[in-house]
């Protein structure tokens, strides 16, 4: 049964879908799910892919929802996968997209050949690299469950149980040019206004739930005038949704505070991307996702991260979700990598978790 299982996880990252540049494996999926899985599917005003799948061998009417996403990182285009010792790899030129195309290609595979699975809702999210965007533009009035699984996870024992809020911070730093060798002291550096607000920025870990990082500086157009605009982008994550709030405020003031002390301007926006979620280790899908990684020798480790998932969104559209893993390592690098034994892993987890839910 790997060999089905490998040839459609080979057959789904032949299909190019960069983020922003999803169309052609969404519709790829649309027509697999409808003919193979006769799932009734459609897509949402975002471009999200809904697929919804009756019942099989089961009188369980309530149904469960599953996420994964479709966008890849760079360099995604014209993947081809090897498969070697066991192992599946991309030739070297591009990332392998196993994140989360082993999630999908196990999550069908799954369904395909279960013996029975609840009323399942399907969400193929659009954009999930590049800021959850799929997930926070879904339409979640088209979906009727209330407790569900995101497959993204790397390691098969994960499972996440919460996630960060998450705040991105863009400063344009606004100072006066001046040429640099005839008469600098008419300036104010852009850049320098810059330096001094992120040298006055705690970076990292700021404790043991949050974190900040200095991610893009831009500034200046010629070597030899000083520097008018500068651009920054930060970001700040955190456990605790207050957290994040105060430290994302202490970061704007830093910099509305550096840049007032030359003489230079900051404006400084703030998006809020994700809010903070945590579900109960003793929620009931929390217990049914322990069994599951259990019931293929695995020890099932229940965390909250750092790291955005689509999770966080769908928690706060009212459907109460965990992460579980799909089993790549190396992922968004050239190295990226999947053993098929974890493939066949994964979607055993999920069989357990339809017989568990049925």
């Amino acid at each position: 049964m790997s060999k089905e299982l490998v040839d459609i996880f080979f057959k789904m990252v032949r299909v190019s879908s960069e983020s922003g540049e999803e169309e052609e494996f969404i519709a790829y999926l649309k027509d697999l799910f409808a003919k193979e899985l006769k799932a009734e599917c459609i897509t949402d005003s975002y471009g999200n892919l809904i697929a919804k799948i009756s019942a099989k061998n089961t009188t369980c009417t309530e149904p469960v929802f599953f996420g994964v996403h479709a966008d890849t990182v760079k360099p995604g285009k014209n993947i081809e996968p090897v498969l070697k010792d066991g192992i599946i790899r991309s030739k070297g030129e591009t990332i392998l997209g196993a994140d989360d195309k082993a999630g999908i290609a196990e999550l069908f595979e799954a369904i395909r050949t279960a013996d029975q699975h609840p009323p399942l809702e399907i969400v193929v999210s659009k954009q999930e690299e590049v800021g959850l965007l799929g997930s926070k533009n879904l339409d979640a009035s088209l979906l009727k469950s209330k407790i569900g699984f995101v497959v993204d996870m790397d390691t098969l024992e994960d499972i996440v149980i919460g996630g960060p809020s998450y705040m991105t911070i863009n400063v344009d730093i606004t100072g006066k040019a001046a040429h640099a060798g005839m008469e600098p002291e008419k300036g104010i550096s852009s850049i320098k206004a810059a330096s001094y607000a992120i040298s006055m920025l705690k970076e990292g870990w700021i404790d043991e739930e949050t974190t900040v990082n200095v991610g893009i500086i831009k500034g200046g157009q010629v070597l030899n005038a000083v520097p008018e605009k500068t651009n920054v982008k930060v970001e700040c994550r955190s456990q605790s949704h207050e957290k994040c709030l105060r430290q994302s405020n202490l970061i704007k003031e830093v910099f509305l505070t550096a840049a007032k002390s030359i003489g230079a301007r900051a404006e400084v926006k703030m998006d809020l991307t994700i809010k903070a979620s945590h579900i109960s280790e003793d929620a009931k899908m929390v217990k049914v996702a322990k069994r599951a990684v259990s019931s293929v020798g695995l020890k099932p480790k229940v965390e909250v991260i750092c790291g955005g998932t689509d999770a966080s969104n769908y928690n706060e559209k009212g459907i109460e979700t965990v992460v579980i893993g799909m089993g790549a390592k190396g992922e968004h690098t050239k190295e990226e990598n999947i053993a098929v034994k974890d493939m066949v892993k994964g979607r055993d987890i999920i069989h357990h978790i339809f017989k568990e839910l049925s």
